[in-house]
């Protein structure tokens, strides 16, 4: 178990001092070695998985009265000493992967008036319904093996993850686990890219910006810096890896801007964002990522001040291994006046908005997201509120 964590908090503590084998792993406390009754009425031994409530490193009451059963055999439900399911719980769902290496067969559901106090009583209780009609049978069936586990690696976060837990999207949020990603271009857009993608569980995050984030840039991204910081001008991505290595691992800024000798930096890679400006380092940075093998998103925005009022589009065109042909015709790679996206009016929510649309595609990728369209190219129009997708053509 976490020193920290059990020694923080009364009700774990005291389910490790009385001998249950606990374990915490991403999110979910288990306590393995349950003894139960099959439908034969045979001696089983399985686990109750619950997911936590957590303030740093201490518990609160739980939110949520269920919990997750996972059986000796798949598919066992508890039974009674007649062998029949226990008539305790209620079964909502069955056979789930929860992520992370945790598989259950059934969710119980058995819930106190007054709700649950703390984890100590809520796994207790649930252990009691299911391990009596066991211990009637066979005396000598005990929980508390005495055993300890460890804390399973909490990946790149400096505290438990407890949204996927929550939420029950363990499993999905497991399939993001892998990636490298590079943010090319930290300004309003990639802050906020940076931002989403920070509280994803990404192995690392890589940073390219060789600009100082100034006054204006703190009302375009996400966070309030304070006069003190701006006033020490550092770079963009400096002062936005100050923020997010509060909560998390893995994230490697690099203040010198992508250009023909070090665009090695971008080996090793499986993902990248550009939100940059036009101009030949962003055409060299495309078939760099292009002989990678690694697929992109490149994000534009084009906002003009007409009769008082603005209006525009954002854009975020997606390249893969599979469809590279259009992406040359979308992206914003040559400066002038004719490029719709070279205006300089950059607003916060439009900002976030643009990141929130590339990183909903990432996520579609990676089959986060259920994707029926399959788009490459998609654009929103702010004045008709409006959002086209294109397909390959």
């Amino acid at each position: 178990m976490s020193h920290s964590l059990t020694s923080r908090s009364p009700d774990l503590l005291k389910l490790s001092e009385d001998g249950y084998n606990l374990e915490i792993r991403s999110g979910f406390l288990i306590l393995k070695d349950v003894p139960y009754l099959n439908a034969k009425r045979e001696l089983r031994r399985g686990a109750l998985v619950s997911p936590l409530e957590l303030a740093g490193e201490k518990t609160r009451k739980p939110a949520d009265h269920t919990l997750y059963f996972k059986g000796e055999s798949q598919g066992e439900f508890p039974s009674d000493r007649e062998g029949q399911p226990l008539a305790k719980f209620n079964k909502v769902g069955e056979n789930e992967n929860l992520g992370h290496g945790i598989e259950v067969d059934c969710k119980l559901s058995c819930k106190p008036k007054a709700g649950y106090d703390d984890y100590y009583h809520k796994m207790t209780t649930y252990l009691s319904y299911i391990a009596s009609p066991a211990q009637s049978l066979y005396p000598g069936a005990n929980a508390r093996t005495g055993q300890r586990q460890l804390t399973a690696d909490a990946g790149p976060f400096l505290y438990t993850e407890t949204a996927s837990g929550r939420a029950g999207i363990g499993a999905l949020t497991s399939l993001l686990e892998n990636e490298v990603i590079a943010i090319i271009g930290t300004g309003g857009t990639g802050s906020y890219i940076l931002d989403f993608a920070a509280k994803t569980p990404a192995k690392e995050i890589r940073l390219f910006d060789g600009d100082e984030f100034l006054q204006h840039n703190a009302f375009r991204a996400p966070g309030a810096p304070s006069l003190e910081e701006l006033e020490e001008v550092p770079t963009k991505v400096d002062y936005l890896t100050s923020i997010y290595s509060k909560m998390r691992k893995g994230i490697k800024p690099h203040t010198e801007p992508l250009h023909e000798d070090n665009l090695h930096l971008l080996d090793g890679i499986t993902f990248a964002f550009l939100s940059m400006d036009g101009g030949e380092a962003k055409k060299l940075i495309v078939e760099k990522l292009e002989a990678l093998g690694v697929s992109f998103i490149d994000v534009g925005m084009g906002l003009e001040l007409t009769d008082g009022s603005l209006g525009g589009m954002l854009r975020a065109t997606t390249s893969t291994p599979e469809q590279r042909m259009h992406v040359h015709r979308y992206l914003s790679s040559a400066k002038g006046e004719e490029n719709i996206y070279a205006s300089n009016i950059q607003i916060a929510e439009l900002n976030a908005f643009n990141a929130a649309l590339a990183v909903i595609k990432w996520k579609k990728l990676r089959g986060f997201y259920r994707d029926l369209e399959n788009e490459i190219h998609c654009l929103y129009t702010t004045d008709g509120n409006h959002i086209d997708n294109k397909g390959a053509q």
